[in-house]
């Protein structure tokens, strides 16, 4: 493609992804090696010497990495038994011929490769341990921002049982992917771990946030899922953070199904952890046994009823090693050709959050106004939507004058969560 720009990186002082490396990565993963050194107690209490040990040792990886980002030192090959390694060492070949044979690093590659490569080798240091395989280092985080969401929670948990009642319209096919959209602010990479949650009503500030919404192609979406004769539709919803949003997902998603918009929902996380809050297979397991054991009826019958969904195949769970690369989705087709036809065969897929629309995007310098089409360099499996909540430094599809408006008044309009988009990709590609 003619033109295409770079790709963001921290080679730029004062962006967002220079902050980023120097600065928020650094901040995660000292949390990350305190919270391993906390974890050796409990690790000793279940495998004695060498559970403690293997603490240690994940400890010593996790500072040398972080020395790695911090001085600019080479990135490296990954040594775990993945079966992505493979994956990330063609990146990394990649990426040292782009540079006539000089390794990328945090400060001259890329920010979407530096930063996925972090967590990656987060996780290289897990599966590197003899007990430590199961070990989610944010698990604790994100387990207490559902906690903490709970009174959220129940009262957007009534709010569906009453919409159920009644048959699917265009105002609550609106409302469900609005309150999906901006329960995307709850993203504890983007606070570097500091608490997180939603503590008020996902329903009052709707008609306020909906100013916020730069690009809202809603009433396009709901033209291809509105109610018509003889159809199965098939929805995928490619998550993002657990807690909160993945409770507002889950509603989204029943929604969907009970009223008969989709007939099946294909379900995507990650399979392992990642940007700190993202969706794990755990973490989903955990959040439906949570809700089925509320005291509030409510809530408690929506868990059972998700639970019973997920056992008959009504709803499909899928953790493709694909999610936690650093590759955009434009490659997706040549790097997983498996992954993209399983796309191909939704009606509606459904992209959360800011790490996936980074991926849509390229992670790219776009101009604002550079169509959404363009952006997506040939990704178009199905038709799909991005519901986002800004918090990196690339949107495109504006109108003009659009963000230069919003940026003499708001300069980190792009990066706060306050801000959002809802683009649609109708088009497929054969």
């Amino acid at each position: 493609m003619e033109n295409i720009p770079e790709r963001l990186s921290a080679r730029k002082k004062g962006t967002f992804a220079f902050k980023t490396i120097t600065e928020r990565l650094p901040t995660i993963l000292t949390k990350v090696i305190d919270t391993t050194y906390q974890y050796r107690l409990k690790a000793a209490e279940l495998y004695g010497e060498e559970g403690a040990a293997d603490c240690k040792v994940l400890a010593g990886h996790l500072s040398k990495l972080r020395n790695t980002l911090q001085t600019d030192k080479p990135l490296y090959e990954l040594e775990d038994e993945g079966d992505d390694v493979a994956i990330w060492g063609e990146v990394l070949r990649e990426e040292t011929e782009l540079r006539s044979g000089v390794p990328p690093s945090a400060f001259t590659s890329s920010w979407l490769y530096v930063e996925c490569f972090m967590y990656r080798s987060i996780v290289e240091g897990i599966k590197l341990s003899k007990h430590l395989t199961d070990f989610d280092p944010f698990g604790h985080q994100k387990r207490q921002a559902l906690e903490t969401s709970k009174e959220a929670m129940a009262i957007l948990a009534s709010h569906l049982q009453d919409a159920l009642k009644g048959t699917a319209s265009y105002e609550s096919f609106s409302e469900f992917m609005q309150i999906s959209l901006w329960g995307n602010k709850c993203d504890l990479s983007i606070s570097a771990g500091v608490e997180n949650s939603q503590k008020i009503s996902p329903l009052a500030p709707l008609k306020t946030l909906k100013n916020m919404i730069l690009v809202n192609d809603l009433e396009r979406v709901w033209k291809i899922v509105e109610p018509r004769n003889d159809r199965h539709l098939r929805l995928d919803i490619i998550l993002d953070n657990a807690g909160f949003e993945l409770f507002t997902d889950l509603c989204l998603a029943d929604f969907m199904m009970s009223t008969g918009l989709v007939e099946t929902v294909h379900l995507h996380y990650k399979a392992m952890p990642w940007f700190v809050s993202d969706v794990t297979a755990a973490d989903f397991s955990w959040t439906l046994s949570q809700l089925a054991l509320s005291s509030n009826n409510i809530m408690s019958s929506f868990g059972k009823k998700w639970q019973a969904w997920v056992t008959s195949g009504k709803w499909l769970l899928h953790n493709h090693r694909f999610w936690t690369t650093s590759h955009d989705f434009s490659a997706m087709q040549s790097v997983c050709p498996d992954l993209y036809r399983e796309l191909s065969l939704s009606n509606l897929i459904i992209l959360k959050g800011d790490l996936n629309y980074r991926k849509l995007v390229g992670d790219r310098e776009w101009q604002h106004t550079q169509s959404y089409k363009r952006a997506l360099c040939g990704f178009h499996p199905a038709p799909h939507c991005a519901l986002r909540t800004l918090k990196a430094d690339v949107v495109v599809g504006l109108r003009p004058g659009q963000a230069d408006k919003i940026e003499a008044t708001y300069p980190d309009w792009m990066v706060t969560g306050e801000y959002a988009v809802i683009q649609l990709s109708p088009e497929v590609i054969v």
